[in-house]
């Protein structure tokens, strides 16, 4: 089912829309619903003169075909007035589109101070502050779409062009970094370089040509990009003719051509030339830590006094079709009550206080093992990894990168556990490899935990890998406020030293020399002990220390800690949902990011403590059977769906209850009102038409296409449902 994208209730400023493309976009966005405010200062392609003309006639025919839309003649320095021109008008901005442009092509040599400062003035600075004018509205309202206009001038040079192909790719570089700032705040910003048929073009192009170039076939880019289903973030696109095309930076592998203790010499750089310029086997940095990685591999091998020589690649030993799927031999962990006691000593915990008890006095009425002892079992995976065919890995440059675990029961004080580990993913991130490791724990057949490990080996990136996985459990940044609770807790002296205990016997953590090595002043805390730490504040805090109540953790490594800092965990609740962040509290330093827990409900909410309270809910009863199949069937939904989808259930116009079916993670599973925000698809209805949908009388297109039935996120996953809805519903 093919779902049109509508924009209604969204708010739309577009510059320069009196005309050519910015004509077309306030067309497409008035069509689909949006508000739109058609600004265009009326002037000639050179910056002189203006007319209201252009941006009301643009009204009349967005009014004409039953839109909205009011008109704004200022100039886009004047940025301010063209956003309160949007809030007067409809209350608020989701969304702009930077547009307006004009020309004042000279050769370099005759390029005037005006004829520079004019062009920059409104193409760049006229961005900058029509954007920010915007931007704490999208911050404050948890939503904006940001698009600038550069083009092919800016990416690639144009003669007689220098001032505009300047101020085409600052446009690039202003997007590229709003792209990162805006991210938490679910503002997106992209780049496109249109080729199309305007004003501006037909000076540049022959007549044919600029007729043949649409400004129609560029609009749906920019609309698709704009779209809150839409999570591209940080793009350039090239656009033209019915044709679209994504650009990123490419890097030459490069050549290292200094030595320890000796100059750098020009002839050096003439020798190498050659190499430095050779793009095979080329990466692709994404952002500006893996740039610096690199550098950072520079010094470590001119140190090691490994001479003039390319820069560390994996490229020629690694082969992630062989390697993804790999199983590692199984592995058993023999554990007592004695290993949980050490392990929670390890996480920080001590006699000093009485609720700690439960989990070091075996003979405590409640004596329980930590979630994240779940950890422990599974880390022996690790080494394996030596031994997967098309990896070729380096543990002395092995990181570990970010940690998921999932308990699907309380784990037992004692016992043997069986883990089995398969490499989900091989990723290139150019400076370096990852390598997704799933690791599934079993107690006497039954699965009690899965592991994610996600290790970024340094240096082994550009085989020509894909940088994304569908198989990766993903962070989530904490909600844009005050943390709702914080608790701080000094790490001791002999931390790392107690830890290591628990099985992880890297020397990084407990001999200074060896630590020096890696460029610490002193042996460093293990990650997944401020992991120990920071889940322990959460179960404390939220779910008074019952460990049936924990689901899953997911954090990634950001820095170290050195024993004896106080460790901080800022902890935001939303819903059943914790979003943790864990910080050096002397330095302020963040370690732990993009950090989760997910709780089950309390006993008298949870799907899995008895008959389902259906406070009159008729859709309760099918998400009961659901539950049902989900827990029957769990791998098997898992590898079919491998998506994460959510309900909100709807009565009298108010949500009353949602459900998140996380079909993508484990062995699945149904929460009940749980933070539904990590949803891939979310599909809002009615209790009453949802049973007639379940029931056959209502056909779900008729439902969408009626308003009875919204769809938001990737609508083709609906296709997925029948997998798990089967003899329930036809969606």
């Amino acid at each position: 089912m093919s779902v049109p994208l509508t924009f209604d209730g969204r708010v739309v400023l577009v510059t320069g829309a009196g005309g050519g493309l910015g004509r077309e976009y306030a067309l497409a966005f008035g069509q689909r619903g949006a508000a739109v405010i058609v600004n265009d200062l009326g002037g000639d392609i050179k910056g002189g003169g203006r007319s209201s003309a252009a941006a009301d006639k643009v009204v009349e025919e967005i009014r004409a075909k039953g839109g909205k839309a009011v008109a704004n003649y200022d100039s886009v320095e004047d940025g301010e007035k063209l956003i309160q021109t949007a809030l007067d008008a409809f209350g608020r901005i989701d969304i702009v589109v930077n547009n307006a442009g004009i020309l004042r092509d000279r050769s370099f040599a005759r390029t005037s101070d005006m004829d520079w400062d004019l062009i920059h003035r409104v193409h760049l600075r006229g961005s900058f502050l029509v954007t920010r004018a915007a931007w704490n509205h999208m911050k404050n309202q948890k939503f904006g779409r940001i698009i600038m206009t550069s083009s092919a001038a800016g990416i690639y040079g144009n003669f007689g062009q220098a001032n505009y192909s300047a101020a085409k790719l600052g446009l690039l570089g202003l997007s590229n970094t709003l792209a990162i700032e805006g991210q938490k705040y679910n503002i997106h910003c992209n780049t496109v370089a249109p080729t199309a048929g305007s004003r501006l073009t037909e000076t540049v192009m022959p007549p044919d040509l600029v007729e043949s170039l649409k400004a129609e076939y560029v609009a749906p880019l920019v609309l698709w990009l704009c779209h809150e289903a839409c999570q591209e973030n940080g793009g350039l696109f090239e656009v033209g003719a019915g044709w679209i095309g994504k650009l990123r930076w490419e890097r030459s592998i490069g050549r290292t051509v200094r030595q320890k203790n000796k100059s750098m010499t020009p002839e050096a750089v003439r020798d190498s030339w050659n190499e430095i310029c050779d793009f095979t086997d080329a990466t692709k940095p994404a952002n500006i830590q893996e740039s610096l990685q690199t550098l950072v591999e520079v010094l470590s091998k001119v140190d090691a006094g490994r001479g003039i020589g390319a820069n560390p690649t994996g490229a020629a030993a690694t082969n992630p079709s062989a390697a993804v799927g790999q199983m590692l031999p199984e592995m058993t962990f023999t554990y007592t009550h004695m290993n949980c006691i050490l392990y929670a000593l390890g996480v920080g915990m001590s006699t000093k206080d009485p609720d700690h008890l439960q989990f070091l006095y075996e003979g405590h009425q409640e004596f329980s093992c930590l979630p994240t002892f779940g950890v422990i079992a599974a880390q022996s995976a690790m080494t394996g990894l030596g031994s997967i065919p098309g990896l070729d890995i380096d543990f002395t440059r092995l990181l570990h990168g970010e940690q998921y675990l999932e308990l699907f029961k309380p784990l037992p004080i004692s016992g043997t556990l069986t883990s089995r580990a398969t490499v989900a993913d091989v990723l290139d991130k150019g400076s370096g490899m990852i390598v997704l490791l799933d690791v599934h724990t079993y107690s006497g057949g039954e699965l009690v935990c899965y592991n994610q490990f996600s290790v970024f080996i340094v240096g082994a990136g550009g085989f020509g890998g894909k940088r994304m996985s569908q198989k990766a459990v993903v962070t989530a940044p904490p909600p844009d406020r005050p943390a709702d609770a914080v608790i701080v807790e000094e790490t001791s002296r002999d931390q790392a030293a107690l830890y290591r205990l628990s099985g992880d016997w890297n020397p990084l953590h407990i001999d200074p020399s060896f630590a020096a090595m890696g460029g610490f002043k002193s042996p460093i805390l293990h990650g997944l002990c401020s992991f120990g730490f920071a889940a322990r504040h959460v179960l404390k805090q939220y779910a008074g220390n019952d460990v049936s109540r924990f689901k899953s953790i997911k954090v990634r490594f950001v820095k170290p800690v050195y024993p004896g800092q106080s460790l901080q965990t800022e902890m935001w609740k939303e819903a059943n949902r914790i979003h943790i962040q864990c910080k050096v509290k002397e330095t302020g330093a963040v370690v732990l990011s993009g950090a989760y827990i997910d709780l089950h409900a309390a006993a008298d909410a949870s799907v899995s403590a008895g008959p389902p309270q259906t406070d009159g809910l008729q859709s309760d009863l099918v998400f009961a059977e659901i539950g049902r199949r989900i827990r029957d069937l769990g791998e098997e939904l898992v590898k079919k769906v491998n998506a994460v989808l959510a309900w909100e259930i709807m009565k009298d116009g108010k949500r009353v209850r949602q459900w998140t079916m996380d079909l993508k993670t484990g062995r699945g599973a149904l929460l009940r009102d749980a933070d539904g925000g990590r949803a891939d698809v979310t599909f809002t209805v009615a209790d009453e038409d949802f049973m007639d949908v379940v029931m056959g009388k209502l056909n779900p297109q008729k439902a969408f296409f009626a308003g009875k039935l919204k769809v938001k996120g990737n609508i083709m996953l609906s296709q997925k449902l029948e997998a798990v809805l089967k003899d329930y519903a036809k969606l």
